[in-house]
Formats: structure tokens, sequence, C-alpha cells
């Protein structure tokens, strides 16, 4: 049976609509990156009481606006099989982070089914799955949602990895999982340091309090911390997410525009992939 596209094929080909695509790409890049800039300015000690504070009502209309608008952009071009995976990819997020959480080790793997969505269906894509992921974690652990910022930009930048081919040789997603984990770690330290001021994992804060017990400061510690830890928990994450990828049949893949239009996969498009 073939999958359609969530809206009526004719809203695509109108005149200009590549174009309101984009700005509405752009217009949620800005309200998450926005959002991302009061928390580390306002530094809410508030936003861990859930969203019952000011703080965390504000950081969550904010990202939830970022994400509606990305979705917003994407959902005339994908197939209505992702309105199925999407939530399954964010329980999946959920799930492991709150494993992992618990676990004491430096790792997170809560972006796996962000990484798995960008290289199905796009940057922006990606980035939605890794906002709204956030949003719904943090009503359970309503620290996660300041971070919903880095969540989109590891969603994006998997996309754009994927864009550029390096799923297709399977031994390049680790590596793009390395670099987007040292933009995220970045990304993250601010908000882990001035809104928390620390880390709330067990792994992770062992290694932060072992760089503050050298001398560094705060947010030099926690740079350091994930500059460590984010980059090698990317490098598996991205390699998961290539594995799912693979392992999904090839008629559900390649009914994404996305892996059809830029060859996000190797191997050849089957005859008819919507069929």
């Amino acid at each position: 049976m073939s999958q359609q596209p969530l809206t009526l094929p004719a809203a695509d080909t109108r005149a200009g609509a590549p174009r309101r695509r984009r700005l509405l790409e752009i217009a949620g890049a800005a309200a998450i990156a926005a959002t991302n800039v009061f928390l580390v300015l306002n530094q809410p000690a508030d936003i861990a009481n859930g969203p019952a504070s000011f703080s965390a009502l504000v950081a969550l209309g904010g990202f939830l606006l970022g994400a509606v608008l990305l979705l917003a952009a994407v959902l005339p071009v994908l197939p209505t099989s992702t309105l199925v995976l999407m939530p399954v990819a964010i329980v999946l997020n959920v799930v492991l982070g709150q494993l992992m959480g618990s676990t004491g080790l430096p790792f997170y793997l809560d972006a796996i089914g962000t990484v798995l969505i960008a290289v199905l269906a796009g940057p922006a894509a990606g980035a939605a799955t890794g906002v709204l992921g956030s949003i719904v974690w943090s009503f359970f652990n309503p620290t996660v949602l300041p971070f919903a910022a880095g969540a989109a930009l590891i969603g994006f930048l998997a996309g754009l990895a994927a864009r550029a081919g390096l799923f297709r040789r399977f031994y390049f997603a680790p590596v793009a999982g390395f670099l987007t984990g040292v933009l995220a770690g970045v990304v993250s330290a601010p908000i882990a340091a001035f809104v928390f001021g620390g880390t709330a994992g067990l792994g992770t804060g062992a290694i932060v309090s072992a760089f503050r017990a050298m001398g560094d400061t705060l947010l030099a510690a926690i740079t350091k911390q994930a500059l460590i830890s984010d980059p090698m928990d990317k490098a598996i994450v991205f390699t998961i997410a290539a594995l799912l990828a693979y392992a999904l049949p090839r008629r559900t893949t390649f009914q994404f525009a996305f892996v059809r239009r830029f060859r996000v996969l190797a191997g050849k498009v089957p005859a008819d992939p919507a069929a």
C-alpha cells in the first residue's frame, strides 16, 4: 500500500512553496535559538521545579513553537509513516536516556531516535524530533527541557551528515557523530553550568568533579566533560542509528523523498519504492 504525503501533493508544487518551507525552518530554528539564549542569560533556578514555574513555561513555549514551525516546514513532503516513526523515535530517546542516566556511565544514548529520523527525513525533521523528545521527556524529568536546543542541533547536524552522504559509507557515521558531539557539547555546557550549576548525570558529574578538583572553573570543567562524553556518545548513537536505518525494509526507507533525493543510504533505489 502506498504511503501518501501528509498534505495534498499540489501543495508542494505551488510557486513559492519551497521558499515558504525554508522560511518556516528559519523561524523554527530562530525560536529554538532564542529560547536557549533566554535560558543562558537568565539562568533560571526554578526551571527544575517542572512546568509550573515561569521559566519552564517560557522554555516550553519557545521550544514547542520552534518544533511546530519545523514540522510545518517538512510535513508536506514526508510520507505518512513518519507519523508512526517519530513517536517511536521519541519514546526510544526517553527510555534509553532514562536508563543511561541511572547507570553511572558518562554516556546518554538519548538521541538515537532523533538521528534515525534525521537520516530518513532530513535536518528539519531531525531537529523537530529532538525538540519534541526533550519536551515530552521534561514531563518526567524537568531538567531535560533546557537542553532541547542541543537536541535540535544534533538532529539538524545528523540530517546534514546524511545529506552529505556520510551514511552511504557506514564507517563515516561514527565520524559524523563524533564531530556532532563536539558541537553539541559546546552548546550544552553553558546550560549545564549557568542553569544548573553543574551536571545531573552520575557519570558525567564525576568527570566534572574531577576537573573541578584540578582547579578548573565550573564552566571549564563542564565544557571539558562535554568534549569527552558527547563526541564518544554521539559516535555510538550515529552508528546505532545507521544500523537501524539499514535494518528497515528498503521499500520503507526509500519512501522518504529525502533518502531518494540525496542517496542517503547505499544501494539501488527499489523499482517502485512507493508501492
